[in-house]
């Protein structure tokens, strides 16, 4: 099978093609045939989903002698006296959450298979799941909250606005865990959270009690985490983000100040490639011998811009926006805990973009909060490796009878091994 398939190889169903013999031999001559060989190809078909229902059926028996009643006890629903089992939530949650599908798209795909679900219920159902998974994802924040290093950014998503017909804008935050760069087997993390607007009271309520190094954009809002005492790392990325807008506005000219910058930045992150994955001493002095040398000379090369180019030139404020951040753009280098730049946290983002330009908007405050939820729990799975989907059937199949005091052992990471496919025939 090509390479892009080899992780989650699809079962094999052998067809076998006998030769166009004759009923006794040969075709051309009538002989004995014998084997010689065999040619194997492959080729990949798909099966459409199908939907199916369990009919749970419960003998109910009575005693002949004190007419006591028994029988099973009803199996458990995700969603009481819901008709939706666990893998079909599964299956809807991660069509939205992960594939961007739309409800309403949603519902008419599964009519085409017979399977009247309008837009109502599955809403109904993306409700009442989310509540269910509230205490789960409240573990997920505190496992997140406990790290001693966070990405955290944010995103804009339309809201609609009750009784006005138009939308507003709120706000996505989301926090990372990852520690992974530095050699640590710690798990992966993302949480989200919603808010109706961008004011740096929400960040500073997310956080309230994390008390360590915060990577982020220049967004004023973090100030007041980092007056309460978190510390300011900043990221490269966005420090190189308006030398590259320059490079394009100035026909991507080899020889300018643009691409000099860049180059320079470029030599910072060939350093950090050098040292992904090894632990924090290691990365600590390789910084401070190769990094470091390159970051005072492009700091003075930064400063002596300014003195020979117009304050209001595109030039000067590319390298103001650095040197006014330069402590905590540099700050990884002293601490190899920390990364050159805030990218994890851009990275699970990426998927409320894409959902931004199918959803067009979410119908409330309540659902920006819901989505928060499953955008969670779906990158996080995602983070350590495991399908969504199959993250989320788990989860519905137990979460209804699990004990909330033990809710952590439902975390992507608790079960990843219950979801490993049982061996089987695969493709080679």
């Amino acid at each position: 099978m090509p390479r892009e398939t080899q992780t989650h190889r699809p079962l094999v169903t052998p067809a076998h093609h006998d030769a166009d013999g004759g009923p006794c031999g040969c075709s051309v001559c009538g002989g004995r045939l014998r084997l010689v060989g065999t040619d194997v190809s492959e080729q990949l078909e798909y099966v459409p989903a199908q939907f199916k229902v369990i009919r749970h059926v419960r003998p109910k028996l009575a005693c002949t002698t004190c007419e006591t009643i028994q029988q099973a006890p009803a199996p458990s629903r995700p969603i009481a006296r819901g008709i939706a089992g666990p893998a079909l939530l599964a299956h809807v949650m991660t069509a939205k959450f992960c594939d961007h599908l739309p409800l309403d798209r949603q519902s008419r795909i599964y009519a085409r298979a017979g399977i009247e679900l309008d837009r109502a219920k599955l809403a109904k159902w993306v409700a009442r799941s989310s509540e269910l998974l509230d205490p789960l994802v409240e573990a997920l924040g505190r496992y997140v909250r406990a790290a001693a290093k966070l990405h955290g950014d944010d995103t804009p998503v339309k809201v609609l606005a009750p009784g006005e017909g138009k939308t507003r804008t709120g706000r996505l935050w989301a926090y990372v865990r990852d520690d992974r760069p530095m050699g640590s087997h710690e798990p992966p993390a993302a949480w989200f959270r919603y808010s109706a607007d961008r004011r740096g009271e929400h960040p500073q309520a997310h956080l309230a009690r994390f008390q360590g190094a915060l990577q982020a954009d220049a967004y004023g809002g973090w100030g007041g985490l980092y007056e309460d005492g978190v510390t300011e790392v900043a990221c490269w990325a966005h420090a190189r983000r308006p030398w590259w807008d320059l490079y394009l506005a100035t026909g991507r000219s080899a020889d300018g100040v643009a691409a000099e910058a860049l180059g320079r930045i470029r030599e910072l992150y060939r350093i950090e490639a050098e040292v992904r994955g090894q632990p924090p001493e290691i990365r600590r002095a390789h910084r401070q011998a190769r990094a470091g040398p390159l970051l005072t000379a492009l700091r003075e090369w930064f400063t002596h811009l300014l003195t020979r180019t117009s304050t209001k030139s595109e030039i000067a404020k590319a390298a103001r926006y650095s040197l006014a951040r330069w402590t905590a753009l540099t700050r990884y280098v002293d601490d190899g805990t920390l990364e050159i730049d805030n990218n994890a946290a851009e990275r699970v983002l990426r998927g409320v973009a894409l959902g931004r330009h199918n959803f067009l908007f979410m119908g409330s405050d309540a659902g920006g909060h819901r989505a928060a939820a499953f955008y969670s729990l779906v990158e996080t799975a995602k983070l350590n490796g495991l399908d969504p989907e199959a993250y989320l059937r788990e989860v519905f199949a137990r979460i209804a009878e699990h004990r909330i005091d033990r809710i952590d052992e439902l975390l992507p990471w608790k079960i990843a091994s219950e979801l490993v496919p049982e061996p089987t025939q695969r493709a080679a």
